[in-house]
């Protein structure tokens, strides 16, 4: 089954999963991996789908093996682990990454999202940036697409866990056009991040 079919078989039957019309453009992979070298370190990938943003982490330089994938869509996992046999490929959900088998005390260089967090519910979101921010070292950067006008996480949530979220980039000529956001944190937490 080609990508494309693939795409679109899964967003016929779970929508809100796969949160777009078409899969990501090569601009766009390009912009969210576009700060992302091998100095990075191992490099987390949060909903690859059929792989596009993983294609281009391995363009700059990334050692296929240094790539964790996690998919909810068994289509696109079953995908993902053909197209790359080396990575580590984690057929779950992102929101409960601390229950899967992730590589023992690996603290990730950076994280790349195609989640659809506008999608999801706030106690998820929470639950993704909760797993994220404990997996990724110091310095080390979520970037996320949206296809909204601003950063899919919401201030309340940036705030709880210390993060500040600036815009990388935009892509035009991607269908629909989209942002790519870098999240940092800009200070140490130390509270439980939790929505009052």
């Amino acid at each position: 089954m080609s990508n494309t079919s693939l795409f679109l078989r899964t967003l016929l039957t779970n929508p809100r999963m796969v949160g777009a019309i078409a899969p990501s453009g090569s601009m766009l992979a390009n912009l969210i991996t576009s700060e992302v070298d091998p100095s990075a370190g191992p490099v987390l990938e949060l909903g690859p789908g059929t792989g596009v943003f993983t294609q281009a982490l391995l363009a700059r330089g990334i050692c296929e093996r240094d790539i964790t994938l996690i998919e909810s869509a068994h289509g696109f996992a079953s995908l993902l682990r053909q197209r790359f046999p080396d990575a580590r490929v984690v057929c779950a959900d992102a929101a409960r990454l601390g229950t899967h088998n992730l590589p023992d005390g690996v603290q990730f260089g950076c994280a790349i999202s195609g989640l659809p967090l506008l999608n999801m519910s706030s106690k998820t979101v929470i639950a993704i940036l909760t797993g994220v921010s404990s997996r990724l070292r110091d310095g080390g950067a979520l970037y996320q697409f949206t296809y909204g006008v601003h950063c899919p996480v919401p201030h309340r949530l940036l705030d709880r866990f210390g993060f500040k979220a600036t815009l990388h980039g935009w892509v035009l000529r991607n269908f629909p056009p989209a942002r790519v956001y870098k999240i940092v944190r800009r200070k140490p937490l130390h509270y439980p991040a939790v929505v009052v």
